[in-house]
Parts: structure tokens; C-alpha cells; sequence
């Protein structure tokens, strides 16, 4: 025991991930803690602990009073909760698990526009309550021909790309600047939303894309446009967006995320126009696993002095 590094775990993420890291290290687990015993905990590792290990969705900034901190190992790519005015300033190294989680997300993606398009939540409860027997079930809409607009086209966005391409859609996107890619180009979100049938919004969280999608971009998604979010959803004005579905000024919406997860807003939770998923993009045992094992690489890479294998640069 007394050979293995130690290694703080800053809050539960995984348990098959975490059960792995009791045996590889020597593991302090700060979720276990009252506000005193972490303090303790902090003050005890000092100068025998360097790395933390946490999920990038947790924020917990009692870590960066650990002074030999020099690495923290996050399960997740979306890493708006890391402090990096602290990380940057105290040196302190940070990876994520890209990659890995591309097609679960890209799976939740297609599904929610299947299931706006096609209307398959309702389809359900329309055969369970038997209306079925009564009368005919209203009609969806077809895929093919649609044009799926994507902001944030990044590594995900393609993964979605090479589905929705099977499903005979139209591909355009919005992101900072053009990509090398054989899809429409639109200089803003607005002009994307204006000549697009789906609009999925792909954006990460942070200040910087905090309420980026907002009224603006649902009045020009129209009356017969979709709006999904798989990205984050601090990134979209969520008042609007219940407008917008009110007034009907766009048809439907599909969501995995939420600005206040695991609170949804209460007016979305009556609307069947509406389908809700809780935050399950990148849920299924394979892909979990994976960025479990890649956090786990990245941090056998840093203790092995080598480089690391998704190292952020932020």
C-alpha cells in the first residue's frame, strides 16, 4: 500500500471507475467528508498527494488549497466547473475523456429528432391508453430532406453528421469559424436557424456560450422548426425557449440537458411537443467504461512521467 501513489478522489463519478482506482492507488474519497473533515483531509495530503481525480461536472474549489497539486484527471469532457484562473495560475495540469463518448451522444442526438419528428413518446402512450381503438394517431414528420442545422460542429457534431446523412438529411452548421467540410456554412446561429428544419445546439457550458441560444434564434427557427440540445443547456435562454414552444413560434423541442440539471422547467414538463431526457447522452455500461479507462490512462501516463493522453490546453 504504502508504495502506491496517492490520488484524491473529489467526488463519486463512476463506481466500476472508482473501484478500479481503490486498487491502482491510494485513494482519499473527499465526497465522504463533512466541511471540517475535508479540510483535515487537504491538510493531511499536503506534500504526499498530487493528483485529483474528479467528474467534470462537480465543482469542488477546496481542492486547489492542496498546494502539491500539480494534475487533476476529469471523467467527462465538458469541464466548465474547472477552475482555470486557479489551474492556470498554480500550474496544475487537467485532462478529460474525449473521443470515447462521441457515438452515445451522437445516438441520443438522433433519437431525440426520431422522436420530434416522428412523434414516437406520444405514439406510445397513444397505444397504452388505447385511444388507438378510437381514432387514427396524428401524423409525423419525415427526416429525409430536412435540413439539420448544427451549432457547434465539433467531434460529436460529425458523428451525428454520418447518422443523419443514413437518414437522407441535409447537413449546415454554425461554429466561430468554417471547417473543411462539404456542409453549408452560416456566419451566425440566427441565419443557421433561419435555414434549418432541426436545429441541435452542440454548445459547451461556460461564460462564454451562457444564453447564446435565445429568442432571436427561436423566432427564426419558425413555426415548423425543432430545437435539440445535447451540448449543455446553460448555453440556451430557457424563458425563451418556453415562450417559443407557447407561442408556438417553433414546433417542438428535444432535451438532454437543462441550465439547472437535474431541475427542468416546470411549463416544459406538460408539453407533449416537448420530449425531455434526463441527461443520458453519454449513459449506456460501454461508454462509461471507456472514459473510465481513459482517465485512468491519463493518469498512469502522468505518473509515469509521459505525455498525457487528452491533456487540455485551456
Amino acid at each position: 500500500m504504502a508504495d502506491k501513489p496517492h490520488l484524491l478522489l473529489v467526488t463519486q463519478f463512476h463506481p466500476e471507475t472508482v473501484g478500479k482506482l481503490d486498487l491502482l492507488y491510494q485513494t482519499h474519497h473527499l465526497w465522504r467528508q463533512s466541511s471540517a473533515g475535508k479540510q483535515a483531509l487537504i491538510r493531511e495530503l499536503e506534500g504526499k498527494c498530487r493528483v485529483a481525480a474528479t467528474a467534470s461536472w462537480h465543482r469542488e474549489d477546496i481542492i486547489y488549497q492542496l498546494n502539491s497539486l500539480e494534475f487533476i484527471a476529469c471523467f467527462g469532457v465538458g469541464v466548465e466547473l474547472i477552475d482555470f484562473s486557479q489551474t492556470r495560475s498554480l500550474g496544475i495540469r487537467v485532462s478529460n475523456t474525449p473521443e470515447v463518448l462521441n457515438d452515445s451522444v451522437a445516438d441520443i442526438a438522433l433519437a431525440l429528432i426520431l422522436a420530434t419528428l416522428r412523434n414516437t413518446i406520444n405514439a406510445d402512450k397513444f397505444v397504452r391508453s388505447q385511444e388507438w381503438t378510437q381514432h387514427q394517431f396524428k401524423f409525423g414528420h419525415d427526416l429525409a430532406g430536412k435540413t439539420l442545422g448544427i451549432i457547434g460542429l465539433g467531434r460529436i457534431g460529425e458523428a451525428i453528421v454520418h447518422r443523419a446523412l443514413a437518414f437522407k438529411m441535409q447537413i449546415a452548421y454554425h461554429n466561430r469559424s468554417p471547417k473543411n467540410l462539404p456542409y453549408t456554412y452560416y456566419t451566425t446561429a440566427t441565419e443557421l436557424a433561419t435555414n434549418s428544419d432541426v436545429l441541435l445546439c452542440l454548445l459547451p457550458g461556460g461564460e462564454e456560450t451562457s444564453n447564446a441560444i435565445g429568442a432571436e434564434v427561436f423566432e427564426n427557427l419558425g413555426p415548423t422548426g425543432i430545437f435539440i440540445n445535447v451540448g449543455r443547456g446553460s448555453s440556451v435562454d430557457e424563458e425563451a425557449l418556453v415562450t417559443a414552444l407557447e407561442a408556438g413560434l417553433i414546433a417542438g423541442a428535444g432535451l438532454d440537458v437543462y441550465a439547472h440539471e437535474p431541475a427542468v422547467p416546470e411549463a416544459l414538463l406538460s408539453m407533449e411537443q416537448v420530449v425531455l431526457f434526463p441527461h443520458i447522452g453519454t449513459s449506456t455500461v460501454e461508454t462509461r467504461c471507456e472514459m473510465g479507462n481513459l482517465l485512468i490512462r491519463n493518469l498512469q501516463a502522468f505518473f509515469d512521467n509521459k505525455a498525457l493522453i487528452s491533456e487540455l490546453n485551456l
